[in-house]
């Protein structure tokens, strides 16, 4: 229990909130019938969760490290198992925006703190080995999301995909404080409001930008606007964090080009692997005629091959450099993702199986080495950081791919609908549109949208592989400072223990 208590204590908790992450996505027809939600209300719905984990992941990193990680992450798995019980509850789409908003904030304080929890508990191999079993379950939980919502959908109901987190928090609770030790940062820092605030503005600004360009466009006044305010809000947040005292992201960081890979394959991660999942489970179900549960059993082929891959990974691929396994990982994902470009309207599920496989693999190889690759380019103090840093992409790259494939969804489908039809069929409102369009013009409408968004996706995952690969090195057998008047010393750690190296 001393070896695995900790363990599964923390992947318990991250398994529920990355759940939550895609387990409403096949539930989203069955929430547009019964709230009457519109194609930006369900988009909300997805992101809603996803932008409020990215917003406030860096600031929680960094107070968890002053107030206490444990203490910190046993407070969010109670705010999100509140927050879960108010979805359930939700009787329109805008209570259920809000408190999938409330829930991810909750989620933040649970996932800014599980890797610096590990990292206080196992060291070397063993700390590998942990990662791996962390990165395994963190991949398969996003993946398996759709499959478990298809099941409590198409049974007891929608609602059911969140109170069935009730029990889970109770015994994630429990676990926590009886086998996880209480870890600290440096207590002498002070917690970066300021830049929790900017940087908070700048991902709501921009994620609104994105989901209202999908229904706008581009160039109109309000989408500019959102646009402006997440540049203005990026500007103030660079300002806070170069002048803070205590900064929740030290820039400098950035000047590491190993650094600066690994955020830019977590950006490009859970975008590309994840972000067009809603759509292609709407258009599964409300196209094609499939159940919840066979439509989420469609996204079985990526959470198997994920899985296999990723627990395999934590001890086969110990000492691999990250520019092989999360920028190799990445390249797959992309290749998967052109595997999907080829629907037409006689298309079935069948055709998404070896791009998910592709995508799955890629999945497996990215998110340990990803995790492994964040701790091994910061201080041991500074891993609530480099752990907040890493998940906070991730989940900003998720809410972005959401907002901008759904976009380039509909944009593509507009060439052969009008504008209100597309976005209603996008939104899984087949039914409706049938009177007024054939089948075959509404099928062939929606692939050649999943087409265009898929191929987005797959640039988006190689340009990222690439730079990874290009990025990511070694590090230099000498340690090194780098310094600025003013501020505490970051050393250069060459020994520091990984999954998939640096």
């Amino acid at each position: 229990m001393r070896t695995w208590g900790p363990l599964t204590a923390v992947c318990l908790g991250t398994f529920m909130l990355l759940l939550d992450v895609t387990i409403a996505v096949v539930a989203l027809p069955d929430m547009a019938g019964s709230l009457h939600a519109s194609l930006s209300d369900l988009q909300w719905v997805m992101d809603g969760y996803a932008l409020a984990l990215a917003a406030v992941l860096l600031g929680v990193g960094a107070a968890a490290d002053i107030l206490g990680r444990r203490r910190v992450h046993v407070t969010g798995v109670v705010v999100f198992a509140t927050a879960s019980l108010l979805c359930g509850v939700a009787g329109g789409p805008g209570m259920l925006v809000a408190a999938r908003g409330l829930q991810g904030l909750g989620a933040a304080a649970m996932l800014a703190t599980t890797l610096p929890l590990l990292s206080s508990v196992y060291r070397g191999r063993q700390r590998s080995a942990a990662l791996g079993v962390w990165g395994a379950v963190s991949g398969a939980a996003a993946a398996v999301g759709p499959v478990v919502g298809g099941l409590l959908t198409d049974g007891p109901g929608w609602r059911w995909i969140f109170f069935v987190n009730l029990p889970v928090s109770v015994a994630s609770v429990w676990l926590v404080l009886k086998v996880v030790p209480e870890s600290h940062g440096s207590r002498e820092r002070r917690v970066d409001w300021a830049g929790t605030v900017t940087f908070a503005a700048f991902a709501g600004a921009l994620t609104y930008g994105a989901v209202r360009a999908g229904q706008h466009g581009w160039g109109e006044t309000g989408t500019v606007l959102a646009f402006a305010a997440a540049v203005v809000a990026l500007a103030c947040f660079v300002v806070a964090e170069w002048r803070g005292a205590d900064p929740m992201l030290d820039l400098r960081l950035f000047a590491k080009p190993a650094f600066s890979g690994v955020m830019a394959g977590a950006l490009a991660f859970n975008a590309a692997a994840f972000g067009l999942m809603a759509y292609d489970s709407i258009w599964m179900q409300s196209l094609l005629g499939m159940s919840p549960v066979r439509g989420g059993l469609v996204f079985l082929w990526l959470s198997l091959s994920s899985f296999v891959v990723a627990a395999a990974g934590g001890r086969l691929l110990h000492g691999v450099p990250a520019r092989i396994t999360v920028g190799g990982g990445l390249l797959l994902i992309g290749s998967g993702q052109f595997c999907m470009t080829s629907l037409g309207a006689g298309s079935t599920a069948s055709a998404l199986v070896p791009g998910l496989v592709l995508v799955g693999v890629g999945t497996g190889l990215v998110a340990p080495g990803l995790a492994g690759a964040a701790l091994a380019t910061v201080p041991q103090d500074r891993h609530g950081m480099a752990g907040g840093a890493v998940n906070t992409f991730r989940q900003l790259g998720l809410a972005l791919g959401i907002a901008v494939y759904g976009t380039v969804l509909t944009s593509r489908m507009q060439d052969t609908l009008p504008h209100g039809p597309a976005h209603a069929l996008a939104g899984g409102g087949a039914g409706a549109l049938r009177g007024a369009f054939s089948e075959h013009a509404l099928r062939t409408a929606f692939a050649a949208g999943l087409n265009t968004a898929a191929g987005a996706a797959g640039v988006t995952a190689m340009v990222a592989g690439a730079l990874v690969v290009a990025l990511v090195r070694a590090p230099r057998a000498t340690g090194g400072t780098v310094t600025k008047p003013g501020r505490e010393t970051l050393t250069e750690t060459t020994g520091a223990p990984s999954a998939g190296g640096r």
